[in-house]
């Protein structure tokens, strides 16, 4: 099972390395990865493979958000099929 990692917010150092230890922590494989600096804004998105992790995907999405409330951003995690979803015309 896949899902899609979003991170958004004023750019800080360490961004993808607290946001990659958490997902591997947890147990969540990155699979691709694309990051940029728009002036002084991040944003990140990621897919992850998350058959590892040990927890229900709304559980994984609520911590996510609180990771993103601690450093400062934006952090959301859905399944796969809804990110698809909701970005179909």
């Amino acid at each position: 099972m896949r899902a899609v990692v979003t991170v958004t917010g004023k750019d800080n150092k360490g961004i993808i390395a607290k946001v990659s230890a958490f997902l591997s922590e947890k147990g969540a494989n990155i699979e691709d990865i694309s990051q940029t600096i728009l002036g002084e804004y991040f944003a990140m998105i990621m897919i992850v493979d998350i058959s590892g992790v040990n927890e229900e995907l709304a559980a994984l999405a609520k911590e996510c958000a609180e990771l993103g409330r601690s450093i400062g951003m934006s952090i959301y995690l859905q399944h796969e099929d809804i990110f698809n979803a909701m970005h179909s015309v």
